[in-house]
């Protein structure tokens, strides 16, 4: 059984850290893409990152957050740095076979599997 799990949000003052962790198991994680999307109250799912060939950022988090990957974990990381307010949101993650372009990862339609999220609140 294919299952995402995510988690390490919460809640943190403007300016602070966060580690985020999503768990990937029923597949040989290694050969799959992982990306990073959030969704905010009143807004659509938005793309955060992507790994897999290489990675790929939202111009709104470059140079702030960083995708990572441990294939013997199962597990990607998203570490968030100088986090804003306006970095509120859900944050989920999700699948794909293949590498592809940034309009091709940016897109959550090219994914196919999804966790239940993890909430990040941000505070001024």
């Amino acid at each position: 059984q294919v299952q995402l799990v995510e988690s390490g949000g919460g809640l943190v003052q403007a300016g602070g850290s966060l580690r985020l962790f999503c768990v990937l198991s029923g597949l040989t994680f290694s050969t799959y893409v992982m990306g990073w999307f959030r969704q905010a109250p009143g807004k659509e799912r938005e793309f955060v990152a992507a790994i897999g060939g290489s990675t790929y950022y939202a111009d709104s988090v470059k140079g702030r957050f960083t995708i990572t990957r441990d294939n013997a974990k199962n597990t990607v990381y998203l570490q968030m740095n100088s986090l804003k307010p306006e970095d509120t949101a859900v944050y989920h993650c999700a699948f794909r076979r293949f590498w592809s372009d940034y309009v091709v990862l940016s897109s959550y339609a090219s994914y196919s599997n999804w966790g239940q999220g993890t909430q990040v609140t941000v505070s001024t």
